[in-house]
C-alpha cells in the first residue's frame, strides 16, 4: 500500500467471517483498530466517509465466482481504490450449540456462496434439512447461538466466536477453493509496479452496437494484455444497458496497460479505474514480442523522428 499505512479497518462482519481471517493475515492489521459491518455496502460507505482507512472485502471466489454486491458498489458511488488483494484458501465447519447431534440437525443457515461451496455435501450428509440464506456466515453461525437455527456452515473461528461446537470440519464439494479478498481505501496514487501486478476497471459501454465487446477486448488483445476476468453487470439505467468489470494482468504505469486504459477512455461512456495492485499469488505475466515496456519505448522514439524530421 502506498502513503501511510492504515490504523482503523473495515471489514465484511460480523466478527468470525473468512473475511475476518483474511484481514487478520495483513502485517498492518496486527496493531490496527478493527470494525466489522454489517454488509459490503456499509463498509465501503465507511471508506469513502472517513470512517475507516482502508476496508477489506469478498470479491470472487474459485467455486462460485464474482460477489456481486461487491462489484456493484465498487462500480458506482463516489470512486473508491483497490489498493491489495488476499487470497485465502476456504473450507468451512458445520457448526452446532453444545450438545447438538449432528443426526438432529434439521435447519442449517449459511452465507449464499457457501451453500454453493457445499450443496453437494448437503445433500449426501444432511438430506433432511433446510438451508437458510444468511448475510454471512458469521451472521449464520450468530443465529445458532441464539437458538433460531440448528446448525451453521460458516468458517471454524466462528465457533469459538460464539460458543459452538465442530460438528463436522473440512466441509465442502470440491478441494481447493479459494476466496479473493480485495482492500480498499479512498483514491490516491497506486501502489508502484512490481512485475507481477493486477489492474481493475469498469467500462461504461456508450451505445448498445454490434461488436461494441469486441472493440474493448481488441485494445487489450493488440496490446498483449492478458485479461484475467471479464464479466458484465447491468447499469441500473434499463434492460439491456450493461458495464463490463476487468481485471488484466499488469500496472497502469506499464506502458502496454496505460495505451489500453486511453483507448478504452477514448471508446468508452466512461471507464472507472480502480487500481493497479501486487497480485497476491505473485505469478509474472509472460510478454509476447512487440508488448515489453522497451518495445513500447522504441517504437515512441522511432514516431518522434517520423513526426520531427532528421536531424
Amino acid at each position: 500500500m502506498s502513503g501511510v499505512p492504515p490504523v482503523r479497518f473495515g471489514y465484511l462482519g460480523p466478527a468470525g467471517t473468512f473475511t475476518e481471517t483474511a484481514l487478520r493475515s495483513l502485517p498492518e492489521a496486527e496493531t490496527a483498530e478493527v470494525v466489522p459491518f454489517v454488509s459490503v455496502s456499509c463498509a465501503l460507505d465507511a471508506v469513502r466517509s472517513g470512517d475507516v482507512d482502508a476496508a477489506l472485502i469478498p470479491f470472487e471466489n474459485s467455486v462460485e465466482g464474482s460477489v456481486p454486491a461487491s462489484l456493484d458498489e465498487l462500480a458506482t458511488g463516489e470512486p473508491v481504490q483497490i489498493t491489495r488483494e488476499v487470497l485465502l484458501p476456504v473450507s468451512f465447519a458445520l457448526l452446532g450449540r453444545p450438545g447438538q447431534k449432528r443426526d438432529e440437525v434439521r435447519s442449517v443457515a449459511t452465507h449464499p456462496h457457501a451453500e454453493a461451496q457445499c450443496r453437494r455435501w448437503l445433500r449426501e450428509v444432511l438430506p433432511d434439512a433446510a438451508v437458510v440464506l444468511a448475510p454471512s456466515t458469521a451472521d449464520a453461525a450468530r443465529s445458532v447461538a441464539e437458538g433460531v437455527y440448528d446448525a451453521s456452515i460458516s468458517a471454524p473461528i466462528a465457533a469459538q466466536q460464539y460458543g459452538l461446537e465442530v460438528l463436522a470440519d473440512d466441509v465442502h464439494d470440491s478441494e481447493g477453493a479459494v476466496t479473493r479478498f480485495v482492500l480498499v481505501t479512498r483514491p490516491g496514487p497506486p501502489p508502484p509496479p512490481t512485475g507481477s501486478d493486477r489492474s481493475t476497471l469498469v467500462a461504461f459501454i456508450g451505445d448498445d452496437h454490434p461488436g461494441a465487446l469486441l472493440e474493448v477486448l481488441t485494445e487489450f488483445a493488440v496490446r498483449g494484455v492478458n485479461l484475467t476476468r471479464i464479466e458484465s453487470r447491468p447499469t441500473g439505467a434499463g434492460l439491456g444497458r450493461y458495464c463490463f468489470s476487468v481485471d488484466c494482468e499488469g500496472h497502469v504505469a506499464d506502458a502496454r496497460v496505460g495505451e489500453a486504459l486511453s483507448a478504452l477512455r477514448r471508446l468508452c461512456a466512461d471507464v472507472r479505474f480502480l487500481g493497479s495492485y501486487p497480485r497476491a499469488d505473485g505469478e509474472v505475466p509472460s510478454l509476447r514480442t512487440g508488448t515489453a515496456e522497451a518495445d513500447f519505448r522504441e517504437a515512441a522514439s522511432w514516431l518522434d523522428r517520423l513526426r520531427t524530421g532528421p536531424v
